[in-house]
Formats: structure tokens, sequence, C-alpha cells
């Protein structure tokens, strides 16, 4: 059985909001790399933070 659907929504406490951040940003990182190591592909990631 998977997973349930979660409601996105803002995290409002910039504490919790900033670390998830980073842990998204890690894995996307990551996920990168393997790509570029296993496929030997020109790996390109853009990021952009939107500051409110």
């Amino acid at each position: 059985m998977g997973r349930g659907k979660v409601e996105l929504k803002r995290i409002e406490n910039k504490i919790n909001r900033l670390v998830t951040f980073s842990k998204r940003r890690g894995g996307l990182l990551k996920k990168a790399h393997e790509i570029y190591v296993l496929c030997d592909a020109e790996v390109a990631l853009i990021k952009i933070c939107f500051l409110r």
C-alpha cells in the first residue's frame, strides 16, 4: 500500500522550513551526483530561493 496524499502548505515556523529545505536540497544534490556518476552525464541544477 502506498502513502496517502499530503496537503502541500507553507511551513510557518522558519526554523522548520529551513531544516526541510536543507534536507531536500541535500537529497537533490545526491541524486544529481548519482546521475553524473552512473550515466557519465553532465548535470545542472537551478535553485531559486524566494525570500518572503
